[in-house]
Order: C-alpha cells, then structure tokens, then sequence
C-alpha cells in the first residue's frame, strides 16, 4: 500500500516487534483500522501496542452490537473531516449485514430513519452530541441512555466515542487523503 502522509510508515519488515506486527496484521485482516495507521504508530512501539490494543477491544469486544458502533465511527470520522477512516469499513460488520445506505443513514437524518430503533438513534445522538454540543450530554441524557443500555454499555459507547474520534482527528492531521 503505498501512502502519502506527513509522517511516513514503516514498511511490515522494518516492524521488529513480534506483537506489534501481528497488531498490524489484525487490522489489516479486519479492515479498521487497516495497516496504514498502525504502520505509522509503529514509530513508537510501546505506544503503538497500547493505542491498537484499546482500538482493536473498543470497537471489536463488548456487549454493544458491532454494527452500531461501526455506523457510528463512520459518523465520527466524517465529523472529524477525515477521510481516511471514513473511507475503511469492518470486515465484520459487512459480513453482519451492514450496507452503505444504513451507514450513510447515520451520518444523516437518523432520528426519523426506520432502520434503527431507539436505542440505536440515542447512540448515535451520543456520538453525535459528544463532538456537536457536549453539553447537551447531561443528567436527563444519561436517564435517557439509561432507559436502553446498562451503565456498562453506556460507558463502553463513551470509551469508543472518545477513542475513535480522538484518532480520527489525529489522522486527519497526518494528512491521509481517502483512496490515496
């Protein structure tokens, strides 16, 4: 894959770190992120082992459907203007049943759309309040998070919100366009 970044990848044979080149393996295999992202972490192996570790559990563990996190990282990252990680797409989610209409769906006018039920449009109206309007994600909120997920799923939402549009942003920076 060849990659026009600010800050260059390392190539897969220049990754001495046995776990950390199988961290990037398993992106590649799952598709977010795929292996321009860590190949660049590699830079620093310690921290790349750490960052993929809680991006790879984030998004692929848990008791939130799959699905509904990948709809929502595609969200996150077109708010987060980058391409790059609006532009991947979970191997898994796909094989799951996941189509681009719903992705797109939820980029948009999800609150009226009859692909998702309510829990769903209070996750991604999580996702969205946390990057619009933060302070719209208040105690009444919570109560209304409440009502469809336990508090451990209300936090592993949090979590992956916060991680995945943290990165995205950092991506962004790197200068990644999509397809590039």
């Amino acid at each position: 894959m060849s990659a026009s970044t600010h800050v260059a990848p390392l190539a897969l044979d220049e990754i001495d770190d046995p776990e950390l080149r199988a961290l990037v393996e398993r992106c590649a295999g799952l598709g977010v992120p795929d292996a321009l992202f860590p190949r660049i972490l590699a830079r620093v192996p310690n921290y790349a082992k750490a960052l993929l570790r809680a991006m790879l559990h984030s998004h692929y563990e848990g008791n939130v459907d799959h699905r509904l996190k990948e709809v929502m990282r595609v969200q996150l990252a077109r708010f987060a203007g980058d391409p790059y990680f609006a532009a991947l797409r979970s191997q898994r989610a796909l094989d799951a049943g996941l189509d681009e209409a719903t992705i797109a769906a939820g980029s948009g006018d999800y609150d009226d759309d009859p692909r998702f039920s309510e829990a769903e449009r209070i996750a991604l109206r999580y996702s969205d309040q946390m990057y619009l309007d933060p302070s719209k994600v208040d105690r009444a909120f919570y109560e209304e998070m409440k009502r469809h997920f336990s508090e451990a799923e209300i936090m592993e939402l949090g979590a992956f919100i916060a991680l995945h549009y943290g990165m995205q942003v950092f991506m962004r920076t790197l200068g990644r366009a999509a397809g590039g």
